[in-house]
Formats: structure tokens, sequence, C-alpha cells
């Protein structure tokens, strides 16, 4: 991938960013026990962290392998997959144009999009570029997340626009908030549109170069070249085991605009101390638009754990960024979820705090307890707790959700559904937004695939007299229990087993009819 030159005022900035991430802390840090004590408890193969306060970089500490058992030391240059951290770059994306009036927040997604369309046409006619970032679409939660994950697979950004009419909302146009992931892939297509350019060439050209972002990848681009790439790992037993390994040439993500962005510790670094602080960068955002980035444009669900562990009032979404208050405090901050890849972002603007967690193994709890440990030591040091004692509460929670109504159904007497006994519903099937599925008999078992999507692709099981789908390489935490519906055609209906699915399953929303035999 060829990355155009950097202008001199921008290598200058580089180099001053570069001299102020030191490698690592001078002298002892209340950060280090905490990042140590993050690794010993969650068991990861990886994870870099970086702290910013006033503007200046205090901490960086980065633990682990980007392949575990490789002895490739993870260090503030390695590539992560920051996944919905993404989302805040495409926003900024969006707002640079503004900027340079090729296009205006208030505008009708269909001035860049003409084949836009939802089920709906009136919301179709009236959803402006502002809707496409702060989830309020009106759609369930994770939408037609199946088009995106788990990866990879064969839908297109084309694709994605298509399948977006035969989506049903849960609830009326802007009445609520519920996290959607499509939006964004539109909202990087209008980018697209809007500025000319692919958005990928866009998002370098409008944030990664003017901001010295030197490492951050998007789009196709060379694994093998790059180097120093994490890999994202799954816990196996006692151990971390790498998952979607990384080919030679990383593809370009249809996901990108979306969670599909890699950067290292030291991009995410200068990425916060510019929003921190703008004067770092004079001139690449007017006031204007940094205020509309984080203004309050949707109000979210206050948790009870925020309310909690944060003493929180208000939260609410802004463009690509979550917003709230932490013990009196502003705070602006998101997190990404990928399959064995998380980050955490956060930063406290009035006093210039910033704090970023990059890790490449199941990390949620690492991140969510870090993360709490270290913003603590800012909003209310006498109030905090251990990294420890957070892992504790988060396990309390989690064992009280499983004992009450989120009780997870036992399946362990499963056995292989029989061919002759499913051989009425056999055949092929397609849902309208996620394509061609097979309900086939192949080597004596019945399979279950969609056809874009390799990874769902499972054995059908029989547990008494239910069928489920015991996929080939995804856990046991995203199977499915398979259900037919008699009719003329018959219909094919899937549904979440464990009540704590990720919510980019949405099984919810498929709808499969029979089209024609087994071939």
């Amino acid at each position: 991938m060829h990355t155009p030159p950097f202008r001199s005022t921008t290598l200058l900035l580089s180099l001053a960013l570069a001299a102020a991430l030191p490698a690592s802390a001078a002298g002892p840090s209340p950060f280090t026990p905490m990042l140590d004590a993050t690794v010993e408890h969650h068991h990861l193969p990886g994870i870099a962290m970086a702290v910013v306060d006033n503007g200046q970089v205090v901490f960086t500490g980065t633990r682990g392998e980007r392949r575990a058992g490789s002895g490739e030391p993870i260090d503030a240059d390695t590539l992560f997959k920051i996944a919905s951290n993404s989302k805040a770059m495409t926003a900024a994306v969006l707002a640079r144009l503004v900027d340079r009036g090729l296009l205006a927040w208030d505008d009708p997604v269909t001035k860049y999009l003409p084949q836009f369309r939802m089920r709906d046409p009136w919301v179709t006619q009236h959803m402006q570029v502002r809707d496409l970032l702060i989830h309020n679409s009106g759609l369930g939660l994770g939408a037609g997340d199946l088009m995106l994950w788990p990866e990879p697979n064969a839908f297109t950004r084309t694709d994605i626009i298509a399948g977006l009419e035969h989506l049903k909302p849960v609830t009326s146009f802007r009445s609520g908030y519920a996290y959607d992931n499509l939006m964004y892939v539109v909202a990087g297509e209008v980018a697209a549109a809007a500025g000319g350019k692919p958005y990928d060439q866009l998002l370098r050209e409008e944030v990664f170069s003017p901001l010295g972002m030197t490492r951050c990848q998007a789009g196709t681009w060379s694994v093998a070249k790059v180097g120093n790439v994490a890999q994202p790992h799954a816990r196996r037993g006692s151990g971390n085991v790498v998952v979607n390994a990384d080919t030679d040439v990383a593809p370009d993500l249809t996901s990108m605009a979306a969670g599909g962005i890699r950067c290292s510790l030291r991009d995410m670094t200068r990425w916060m101390q510019v929003l921190l602080d703008p004067t770092r960068v004079p001139g690449w955002l007017s006031e204007p638009q940094r205020r509309a980035l984080w203004t309050a444009h949707m109000p979210m669900p206050l948790g009870e754990r925020q309310r909690r562990w944060d003493n929180a009032h208000f939260s609410a979404y802004g463009y690509g960024w979550r917003l709230s208050d932490m013990d009196g405090q502003w705070k602006v901050a998101h997190t990404g979820t990928l399959s064995g890849m998380y980050s955490s972002l956060a930063l406290l603007p009035d006093r210039k705090v910033g704090v970023v967690i990059l890790i490449n193994g199941e990390g949620e709890d690492a991140r969510t307890v870090l993360m709490q440990a270290a913003l603590k030591h800012y909003t209310a040091p006498a109030q905090r707790q251990t990294v420890a004692g957070y892992t504790e509460q988060l396990q309390a929670e989690r064992t009280q959700r499983r004992s009450t109504t989120h009780a997870l159904p036992d399946t362990t007497a499963r056995k292989a559904a029989g061919v002759a006994a499913t051989a009425q519903w056999q055949g092929l099937y397609r849902d309208p937004w996620l394509g061609q599925a097979r309900l086939c008999p192949e080597n004596n078992t019945v399979r279950f695939s969609v056809d874009k999507s390799p990874t769902l692709r499972g054995t059908v099981m029989q547990l008494d007299s239910r069928w489920l789908v015991q996929w080939d390489t995804l856990g046991a935490d995203a199977e499915p229990w398979l259900q037919v519906e008699p009719g003329t055609p018959p219909t094919l209906r899937l549904s979440a087993i464990d009540p704590d699915i990720d919510f980019s399953y949405d099984y919810q929303d498929l709808h499969f009819t029979r089209i024609g035999d087994c071939p």
C-alpha cells in the first residue's frame, strides 16, 4: 500500500510526538501495578496501555507477545485491531468534509447514495448523515451484523446497503438508542461519495497523515511488509491460541468504517493528544466540528454498574463517542470488540487526561477493570479499588445474572441429527439479507451452512425434540437453536441458545424460506 508523503509540518509533528512517547515510564508509576495485575488475573497474551495527563504522556506499558509462544514482544509500534474505536475516526473524516463544505450533517443520505433504502420509505427519505452516527435508526441491537462478522465473509458494502431494506425496525425512527454497525458502513460510503475518493484513502489523508499516525492501516495492506502486527487469540484450556490469523495481505474489510482499522499504541496516543489539545495540530478541525463530535445527540440508557462505579448521572452518544459523567467529571469514551481483540479509550477532556488500552486476547473484563482503575486515579483516588477488586465485582455480577433470568440451557446430551429423520426439511433456503443457506446431508450428518459466510457452517444436532447447530469453528457461546416451520414452502429460523450471546449474532432477524432441493 502506498502512503502519501507527509508535509514538512506533519513530519515535525511526528518527530515531536515520537519524542513525547517514552519507551517506558520514568520512575515508579501507579499504572504499572494496575497493568501487571490485569495481565496476571486475566491471563492475557498481550496488552499495550498509555496514559496522557495534562496533554503529556505520563505512562506507556506493553506486556506479552504478538503471537503467543512466538517470543515476539509487543511494543509501542505493534498494530492492534481497534475495532469500534474506528467509529470516532469515521466521524472525524465526515467532520473534516463538513469543514470543507463537501457535505452537511443534515443532508439526506440519498443525496450521496441514491440506492440507499430502509424498510420504511419515509425513513429512507428523512435519514440524514448525522443519523448514521448516533444509533437511532429504529433497527434492533446489532441488526444485520452477520453481514459483517464473523470474518472472513463475502459480503460487500454494496450488499450491506442493499440488505438494509429487508431489516425490520423494532422501534420508530429516532425514538431510541440501539447500537448499530451497519450505519457506520453506510457513513463510510457517504464520505467516499462526498469526498470523491475511497474511504480508506480519505482516512489516510484526513486523519492518519495530518496527525502523524504513521502506523495505522486501513483498506488493503501488506501484513508481511508492514510487520509488527498483533494476532487475535482465544482462551483454550489454560492457554491462549491464535484465531483468525492474518495472511500476508490484509483485505479491504467491509466493516472498515465501523470497526476495521488497525493502529499502534503510539498512534492512539497521538490521537488522544490531538483530541485533548487542538493546538497540537492547528486547523485540523474547526471548533464547531469538535463540539459536534462530543455533543450529546442521542440519550443512552444508564447502566446500574455505571451508576455504582462512576457515580454517573447521564449517558449519551455523540458522533462516534459515548459521553457521560464520572465522579463529577466529563468523560468521552468508546470500546472496541472483535473476536480475539479488545480496545478501550477514555478521555477526561477538562483536565486533558486520556487512557488507551489495546489487547490481543479475550479481554472484555480486563479492559473494563484496568480502565476503571486508571480513571479513578484521576476522578476519585480515595474511592478507587484494585484491579482484583473490580474483577471480583464483575464475576459476582455474572454469577448473579446466570443464577436468575440468564441461566444457560444444558445441551450436553446433544447427538447428531439423523439424515432420514430430517429428509423432508432438507434443501436450499434463502434469507432476504443474509442470502442463501443450505440444510443438506453430508457424510451421514446433516449440515447447515451460509454461502457467503464460510464460518457459519456446522452440524445439526438433536436435543430431545429440538435442533441446534454446532458450528465447526465458533464456540458454544455462538450456537443457535434451529427451528423448521412447516408451510408451503417451509421456513427456517435461528435463535440464540446463550441468553448472553454477543449481540452481533443477530439470529432473531433471520427468516429463511426454502427455495430448492439440495444439490
